[in-house]
């Protein structure tokens, strides 16, 4: 995937994954305390289900590709790029990027992470290749702002280029770790 340049955080028992696991947990057991104490959390099976299911898809992606690779530029830029969907996601499904979260406008972020994801296998997850990825998401991401815009739907240009900035943070990752690469297959 993208070269080894250090070891370690894939194998069983690192703390890097226990730490993955064990904050995906707490992250799942936050509505739950949350209900305790508000009513304005109110979640059902579904929800927890949904949501478990985000956050193993999200471990998991996370963990092949630290398995795959030792370089740690790699990690970080894979790790920057799964919160990003992952908080895309979920706020879209709970409350809705463009207008409410059942205003059908809000399929148009979707749109910009399949963007992603078919940019990510199209570069056979190479860094240098998902570097274009990601920056082709973040134009994606800014363009449904665009369209969204023009088409009276009203946006918040903030929060796009928060997720804007994340793509091209991982972007800048992604790069990184190919010159990395680079320079670990030049040395002797």
């Amino acid at each position: 995937m993208a070269g080894t340049t250090d070891s370690g955080g894939g194998r069983r028992g690192s703390p890097w994954r226990m730490a993955v696991w064990g904050a995906a947990a707490l992250v799942l057991l936050l509505p739950l305390v949350a209900m305790q104490f508000t009513g304005e959390v109110a979640w059902d099976l579904a929800d927890f289900a949904i949501f478990g299911a985000m956050l193993v898809c999200a471990c998991g992606a996370y963990e092949l590709a630290a398995r795959a690779t030792g370089n740690r530029a790699y990690r970080a830029a894979v790790g920057v790029a799964l919160a990003a969907a992952f908080v895309l996601v979920w706020m879209n499904l709970a409350v809705g990027i463009i207008g409410n979260e059942e205003n059908p406008a809000n399929l148009m972020v979707g749109g910009a992470l399949a963007v992603g994801i078919i940019g990510a296998v199209i570069a056979r997850f190479q860094p240098h290749g998902m570097g274009r990825a990601m920056v082709a998401t973040a134009l994606a991401q800014a363009l449904v702002a665009v369209i969204a815009l023009a088409a009276g739907l009203g946006h918040n240009f903030v929060l796009t280029g928060f997720f804007v900035a994340l793509w091209l943070a991982s972007a800048r990752l992604f790069w990184r770790a190919a010159r990395e690469q680079a320079h670990a297959v030049a040395a002797p």
